[in-house]
């Protein structure tokens, strides 16, 4: 039997969740012209889901890889959201605009699947939606389609 241990963040109790999913989303290497030549640095997109509703995106910035990645979960475990679903798939049709980007999510029958591209399936996966249709406009830019889709899965109404 494993214990869940706490663990405390900013004074807050956090507790260790095992059942939680990562996914990184996109990795960027970055450079900054110095005076002595260039110097590189990563960054990290990620998103932690449990697969029952909750979502959580955070994005770190390090010099080397593994850390970018380790402060993205972080950051993300940080973020953690609640999303209301009817069963497997979302219960009406959502339309958000965020920036340059604009996604529409809308409830597929069940059987259907997982019909969306890029980071939209990700973020859509991770909350635990089997069945629904998605469609991206406008930017394809991962973290404003990635941040556009969480804001519209936040829309969603809770089913009585």
């Amino acid at each position: 039997m494993v214990q869940e241990k706490e663990v405390w963040f900013c004074n807050m109790a956090v507790s260790n969740q095992p059942e939680f999913e990562d996914r990184v989303i996109q990795i960027k290497r970055i450079s900054k012209k110095t005076k002595g030549g260039s110097k590189f640095s990563f960054s990290a997109l990620v998103a932690v889901g449990d697969k029952n509703g909750s979502i959580g995106v955070g994005f770190g910035k390090a010099p080397d890889v593994n850390s970018s990645i380790k402060k993205g979960i972080s950051a993300a475990r940080r973020n953690i959201v609640r999303i209301h679903k009817k069963d497997s798939t979302i219960a009406h049709e959502v339309r958000k605009k965020y920036k340059a980007s604009s996604v529409l999510l809308k409830p597929a029958p069940q059987g259907s699947g997982v019909i969306a591209g890029g980071a939209i399936r990700d973020v859509v996966e991770l909350v635990g939606i089997k069945d629904i249709s998605a469609k991206m406009f406008g930017s394809n830019n991962k973290s404003c389609v990635v941040r556009c889709t969480v804001d519209a899965l936040k829309l969603l109404k809770e089913v009585k």
